[in-house]
């Protein structure tokens, strides 16, 4: 089974991380069924660009940070771009990485209660920190396949016991619908999914495991099926937060007590166990995305046992694990950096479009014309839906 799966079950396991399970919580809390179709849409999405992002990595074998960079002409673009995904990546993922250790850590409290937040994180953060250090990526591969299937489980089993309505299900999923304030939760829903740094991941990770055209086939059927997985986890947390009575809901943990009535502590245990494999599985896979940015962007050409790859992962851990210590909350890192990847998202899909296109770079396995329509598809809405939240927090603001 392991030689058959491939680096699309780490790219799910980077978004469906503790800013995914709040944001669907939300979602399904304040708005029902209504928000599944932009769930549907956003793991479309995900797929379009992410087997886009694979195809350059298997068939040049190196990182699209590299690609973009050899296509850029003049030196102050290349340096200009660069250093904006640089800064972007590393930035964001220190800031998602206080999300993932803070989420993993309320799975922590769900299990065996609060009061021990900062040894929660400490256990988080050198539980990541032991799995980049000792790991070769088939031993990470491995342990993140096991923590998404059991998160996986544990997010569908709960979403069973609640006895949703399937019909309700279909038209959420398929009639869009905009129920008022909903536009920032939307929003939320696509940049916790079409995650900017995953195209980097993905395009380094697939070179790790494939090393010739001849396996694009499987990379894209690796692609499909982990990423609608993914997307099926992200439903189901919708769908459980649905079945909830009292709306005043603000974070997780307020889902899992709200479920105890219908379910017992039993809930409050599936929860705590998906939310802790889901901050374990993005603690991991964060810091080594803006690893593997840096490797490109520099040209170090390095392997995870590098000592300037692993400079840049663990300065990632040390970042995020600091938030929390110093009492920032994980919620209000978690939008930070959500902020930050919905500015990006465009600018990276554009790029990603174009480097798609380039016949010098791809040949034969260049986009084709429908590819292209759903790329520039997704790189619009990307643009609107980032315009209209900055308008929105602009409009808040004020």
């Amino acid at each position: 089974m392991f030689k058959k799966i491939g680096p699309g079950v780490l790219i799910a396991a980077a978004f469906i991380g503790p800013g995914t399970v709040t944001a669907c919580t939300l979602a399904g809390a304040s708005f029902g069924y209504a928000l599944l179709w932009a769930m549907l849409l956003s793991v479309i999405a995900t797929i379009v660009l992410q087997e886009m992002a694979a195809r350059i990595g298997i068939v040049s074998q190196k990182g699209l940070a590299d690609v973009i960079k050899e296509q850029l002409n003049t030196s102050w673009s290349k340096y200009l771009i660069l250093g904006i995904i640089i800064a972007a990546i590393i930035i964001g993922n220190a800031a998602y990485e206080g999300g993932n250790i803070g989420g993993a850590t309320l799975g922590l409290e769900a299990i065996f209660g609060s009061g021990y937040t900062e040894i929660y994180a400490l256990i988080i953060s050198s539980i990541a920190f032991a799995l980049l250090y000792f790991g070769n990526y088939k031993a990470l591969e491995k342990v993140l396949v096991s923590l998404v299937i059991i998160m996986s489980l544990s997010f569908i089993l709960t979403a069973i016991i609640t006895k949703p309505d399937l019909v309700a299900i279909v038209k959420g999923l398929f009639v869009p619908s905009t129920p008022e304030n909903s536009i920032l939760t939307i929003i939320a829903l696509v940049g916790t999914t079409v995650v900017p740094y995953n195209l980097f991941l993905h395009a380094s990770l697939v070179s790790e495991k494939w090393k010739t055209k001849d396996e694009l086939p499987n990379a894209k059927k690796d692609t499909i099926i982990s990423i609608s997985l993914g997307g099926l986890v992200s439903m189901c947390i919708i769908i459980v937060a649905t079945s909830i009575t009292n709306k005043n809901i603000t974070s997780v943990m307020d889902l899992a007590k709200g479920l105890e009535p219908l379910f017992g502590t039993a809930a409050k245990y599936f929860m705590g166990i998906g939310l802790f494999a889901a901050g374990i599985t993005s603690s991991v896979t964060a810091p080594l995305a803006a690893a593997y940015v840096a490797n490109s962007c520099f040209g170090w050409n390095a392997g995870l046992k590098d000592k300037r790859f692993k400079a840049v992962w663990m300065l990632i851990i040390i970042i995020g694990v600091s938030f929390l210590l110093l009492g920032i909350k994980p919620i209000e890192i978690i939008k930070f950096a959500q902020i930050a990847n919905g500015i990006l998202l465009p600018v990276i899909a554009i790029f990603l479009l174009w480097i798609v296109n380039k016949k010098s770079v791809l040949g034969k396995f260049k986009n084709t014309l429908f590819q292209n329509i759903l790329g520039v598809l997704i790189v619009l809405i990307s643009i609107i839906l980032g315009v209209k939240s900055i308008l929105k927090v602009i409009g808040y603001s004020l």
